[in-house]
């Protein structure tokens, strides 16, 4: 019988819910969480808002908005685990272990400090003007998060690859200095994801203010769906759906066949205030139950905290032995089993992985990766001089973990060709021999 899938999907606090959110995000992650053989992981990363949000009252409204949400919206607390990231203090332990192996040049390259550092020189202020230590060091955080409960499979947008690329990289320099303990996570990219439109037309955002609330009452959610931006075809006139926005929102709560009526009906003349009345009675025969969940939860935190207490526990129950383990394996020992353990001889020095240089009869210049065991992992392109040769190296030892493989083997580095995999090697026994350069 094969061991169950964990998945894990972290929601921040940071504001009102959206139609957007439900359609993107909520519905598809509670429709995964009733698979079989899936083990799933949801928390609020409220550590992760501060990052953004110094208003605390803000901070803890989210947090119980989000909360009620997600439990409205029918995420079972008794099938999955469901906790508030601030109530396992293993997360922040985990954290520091990561930090002390976590390689700056990598943490320079993380698109949210890099963004900052470029918003800072286009202002022409200094380049880490207005960056906390807390942005600089999400990736390790986020990091932290997964791996502290060898989650196997993240969700994430396309954006965000490189966070789950960061968190291999440091759990390889963790395994390869402490030994196998933690789970190497797989990014899961949702190109599929439903993108909704907003009431102007683009992708529905808070920063936009263009945004539905999901859990608007009847009144109000009617008076936004009238201001939903259409053309002005008039009543009678033929309605193109498949450019209309507000067609788009339909289809995205609709059946097929409300979605295949509504397309024939604004072909064939449907009046726009015609369309925008089956919306709205559409999306609020949808909501309405959840509507209703979602404000006796509000009316009743101490029930919300009380499952967010249970979850905590569920989750620390799978935390708390990794980071016993983890705190061994560094030496955080009591004394007496420090000395216990201790080496009575000078153990002798480990082998270590290895760039092999040479000049083939071509006359270009060329290397080998190899592995502690002296075992053949990557071929380099040939190069016009040694210079050129060593230049490569050296960008493999520092960003190794950014590393990209095609189906043929080939391996590239931001998107430059730099060699191919060597038979029954793959990418992740480079990027680990990679890894011991690092860390040395």
């Amino acid at each position: 019988m094969n061991s169950p899938t964990r998945v894990l999907t972290g929601i921040t606090p940071s504001g009102t819910p959206h139609l957007g959110n439900y359609a993107g995000a909520i519905r598809p992650a509670v429709a995964e969480s009733l698979r079989p053989g899936v083990e799933s992981f949801y928390f609020l990363a409220d550590y992760h808002a501060l990052i953004k949000v110094q208003d605390p009252v803000r901070v803890q409204r989210s947090t119980l908005e989000i909360a009620a949400t997600w439990l409205a919206c029918g995420l079972d607390p008794d099938r999955v685990w469901f906790y508030r990231q601030s109530d396992i203090p293993e997360i922040p332990e985990l954290t520091w272990l990561l930090t002390c192996v976590a390689g700056k040049g990598l943490l320079n390259r993380a698109h949210a400090y890099k963004a900052a550092v470029d918003a800072n020189s286009v202002a022409g202020e200094d380049a880490d003007a207005g960056v906390t230590a807390g942005l600089y060091l999400y990736p390790v955080l986020m990091a932290a998060d997964i791996l502290a409960f060898k989650a196997q499979r993240v969700p994430v947008g396309r954006d965000q690859v490189q966070h789950i690329e960061m968190a291999r990289d440091f759990a390889v320099r963790f395994n390869h200095l402490y030994g196998p303990h933690l789970v190497l996570p797989e990014a899961i990219v949702e190109d599929q994801v439903a993108t909704l439109p907003g009431l102007d037309g683009r992708k529905m955002s808070k920063s936009y203010d263009n945004t539905i609330p999901l859990f608007a009452p009847p009144a109000q959610l009617k008076k936004l769906i009238a201001g939903i931006v259409t053309d002005s075809s008039a009543p009678g006139e033929a309605k193109d759906p498949d450019v209309s926005h507000l067609f788009t929102l339909y289809r995205a709560f609709a059946s097929p066949a409300q979605a295949a009526d509504m397309h024939a009906a604004l072909r064939s003349g449907l009046a726009w205030g015609e369309a925008k009345e089956a919306l709205f009675e559409l999306l609020d025969g949808h909501l309405a139950p959840m509507r209703e969940r979602y404000e006796a939860l509000m009316a009743k935190p101490a029930e919300i905290e009380a499952t967010l207490q249970a979850g905590a526990s569920k989750a620390r129950a799978v935390a708390t032995p990794l980071l016993r383990d983890l705190r061994d394996a560094v030496g955080l020992r009591p004394l007496t089993a420090a000395m216990a353990d201790a080496p009575k001889t000078k153990p002798a020095k480990a082998a270590q992985p290895a760039f092999r240089q040479y000049r083939e009869a071509d006359g270009r210049f060329y290397f080998k990766l190899v592995d502690a065991e002296g075992r053949a992992l990557l071929q380099g392109a040939g190069h016009a001089s040694p210079k050129d040769v060593g230049e490569v190296i050296a960008r493999l030892k520092a960003s190794g973990a950014m590393l990209a493989a095609d189906d043929s083997g080939g391996v590239q580095l931001a998107g430059e060709p730099v060699g191919t995999l060597i038979a029954l090697s793959n990418l992740d026994d480079v990027r680990t021999a990679l890894a011991a350069f690092e860390t040395a």
